[in-house]
């Protein structure tokens, strides 16, 4: 009688799937919390929402007055960032590897990371379009309240804007892809050289047998001079 082991017998996950789990939830509880600052966000002084405690409503108050309308932008690019990454894993753990999904994450990895630099850089021509707008509007004023008060115009018409915006883009996207180089760049350049050398060995193969072709071909047409006694003898047997 064969032994269940208490894995086989309880439904223990395997390593692999205890890996899935940990993906999974790691996922969940990301999503979970950019959602919730996201929405808080957006909802935080209309009717439906207004935070007053700290440090809530100081947290929100900097998001507002440093990154604006870029922060769901910014939120929606960490998600789609974080659901490629645990897309990424599942396919270089499959068994055999597909490398068209690999690279298609890996592809849509870069392009998320790209576009959160590229979010960075469009909320700072933002935030200094609105600044200047702002500190330039009235000329007469301008003139006469002098280079401080021009400054603190363009700061209340949204540098800050431009200038935080430009951090946390550059930051967060050299941590993102610091991030996916340290998770996976190991496995995937295990990926890609695998399947450079699927491919050079199939060349090589299909090149074996198309020169093992050619010499059965020239063998078929040109027959070894062993055989040729072989055929005088048959010539003069038919000549008697």
């Amino acid at each position: 009688m064969n032994d269940v082991g208490p894995s086989a017998a309880h439904g223990t996950p395997s390593g692999a799937e205890g890996a899935a789990f940990r993906d999974g939830l790691l996922f969940g509880v990301f999503v979970a919390l950019v959602s919730a600052v996201t929405t808080a966000y957006l909802l935080h002084g209309t009717a439906w929402l207004t935070l007053t405690r700290e440090p809530a409503s100081a947290v929100l108050g900097w998001l507002e007055r440093n990154l604006g309308s870029s922060v769901p932008v910014f939120a929606a690019l960490s998600l789609l960032f974080a659901a490629t990454l645990v897309r990424l894993r599942r396919v270089l753990a499959d068994q055999p590897q597909d490398v068209d999904a690999i690279a298609q994450a890996d592809h849509l990895s870069d392009l998320w990371t790209s576009l959160f630099f590229g979010t960075g850089v469009i909320w700072t021509a933002i935030g200094m379009r609105g600044a200047l707008l702002f500190a330039l509007g009235d000329p007469d004023e301008i003139t006469s309240a002098g280079a401080f008060a021009v400054l603190q115009r363009m700061v209340d018409g949204g540098i800050l804007l431009a200038l935080s915006s430009t951090i946390v883009g550059g930051v967060g996207g050299y941590l993102l892809r610091t991030a996916k180089t340290l998770l996976f760049g190991h496995a995937l350049k295990q990926a890609y050289a695998g399947q450079a050398r699927r491919s050079a060995e199939h060349v090589q193969t299909t090149l074996g047998n198309i020169e093992r072709k050619l010499r059965e071909g020239r063998a078929s047409r040109d027959p070894s001079p062993a055989s040729a006694p072989a055929r005088q003898a048959l010539a003069a047997t038919q000549g008697e």
